[in-house]
């Protein structure tokens, strides 16, 4: 997931997306403390694909401040 695909989309969307990776990385800290197989790396990708909604959602909020 990139940033320029995230900016198409609608805040209701990205807060839903939000959501779901939130989960995500909760299913990884559960499987992770249980002792499955988890592949490591997913849980930076899980982080930064947060960081990276929370910045859009961030510049849309600045964005939508700045022209009222």
């Amino acid at each position: 997931m990139q940033a320029k695909e995230l900016r198409a989309r609608a805040r209701a969307e990205l807060a839903d997306e939000l959501l779901r990776l939130r989960k995500e990385q909760f299913a990884l800290r559960m499987q992770q403390a249980t002792g499955q197989a988890v592949k490591p790396d997913q849980f930076g990708k899980v982080r930064r694909n947060i960081a990276r909604v929370k910045t859009v959602m961030r510049e849309l909020e600045a964005s939508g401040a700045r022209k009222t």
